[in-house]
């Protein structure tokens, strides 16, 4: 034997049927929180040593290969 019951209702409406706390109004501060500090933060930054943390040294390397393909590219070759 088999019963199926089906319900049609808002998620919000489940939520108070069930008793559970709405914390929709409390994310809603937490995201505004943390839009905030991030736009704090990213006009802190110096986005000049931003990069230079992200990309050390190794893009020197990058520069010169870069430079060589363009050179070939352009006919230009040191060989």
């Amino acid at each position: 034997m088999k019963i199926k019951i089906d319900i049609d209702c808002t998620p919000g409406e489940a939520r108070a049927f069930l008793g559970l706390p709405d914390v929709a109004p409390m994310q809603e501060a937490v995201l505004l929180d943390i839009q905030n500090r991030m736009k704090e933060a990213m006009a802190d930054a110096d986005m000049e040593s931003l990069v230079k943390t992200w990309m050390p040294s190794g893009m020197q390397g990058f520069d010169t290969m870069q430079k060589a393909f363009w050179a070939k590219a352009m006919g230009k070759s040191d060989d």
